[in-house]
């Protein structure tokens, strides 16, 4: 019981560390746009889409094994490191580059000069999705007593991620680009993300599979830390 306990603790600590990374990285690589094919669509999005989708999995799965109040407190800890994140690009900006220097003040405002308005609007965007996502997703689990994962695990993120992806986009261009463009952004945004729930589906199946049988849970049963 002790060693499973150890087991439940450490994949919890490593589940909210991947959260937190993939979180940052999304708002360091927002700024670049690129083009997407995938046959029947080409996506224009950002880069910080293409890890996002893995947040809202990892909170899928934190939901699941240990319940809305520990994944709760990881999706806090994201916000106050997004907010470190925020400080430490400021406090690099206040410093003159010295001669010889590989990034050079312009290089370095060309990349992060936008950094606090991409990290506002992924904050505020955040914390309102991710938290709509945990109690989403908790509300489907009551209401399916723990069955039907799938339900879950794809309508909290669909409609967590849609109210993420419209409030990014207009907080970032609202003033800057035209309505029509945002709209174009947002539906991009949202399918692409759409078509990731529903293929990371699978994961999490396979992981709660595991999970159940390693940590002997019955089908709705959380883990207690």
């Amino acid at each position: 019981m002790a060693q499973n306990r150890q087991a439940a603790e450490r994949l919890y600590y490593i589940l909210g560390a991947l959260f937190i990374t993939a979180l940052i990285t999304c708002n360091l690589i927002a700024n670049k746009f690129v083009s997407i094919d995938l046959g029947f669509k080409v996506f224009v999005i950002s880069a910080g889409v293409l890890p996002y989708p893995i947040t809202f999995l990892i909170t899928d799965i934190l939901s699941e094994l240990y319940g809305q109040k520990r994944t709760t407190q990881v999706v806090l800890a994201g916000l106050v490191a997004s907010v470190f994140v925020l400080f430490i690009l400021w406090l690099g900006a206040q410093f003159p580059s010295i001669d010889g220097s590989i990034v050079d003040d312009a290089m370095y405002n060309a990349v992060f000069q936008n950094a606090w308005r991409v990290i506002a609007a992924s904050m505020l965007a955040y914390l309102f999705a991710q938290l709509i996502d945990v109690r989403l997703f908790h509300f489907w689990k009551k209401l399916t007593k723990g069955k039907k994962l799938w339900v879950r695990n794809n309508f909290s993120t669909i409609l967590s991620q849609g109210v993420d992806t419209t409030m990014v986009v207009v907080v970032l261009f609202a003033g800057v680009e035209s309505w029509s463009t945002m709209g174009g952004y947002i539906a991009d945004g949202w399918l692409f993300k759409i078509i990731f729930a529903a293929f990371d589906t699978i994961i999490i199946y396979l992981i709660m599979f595991w999970a159940r049988r390693y940590f002997k849970l019955s089908v709705g049963e959380e883990i207690r830390l």
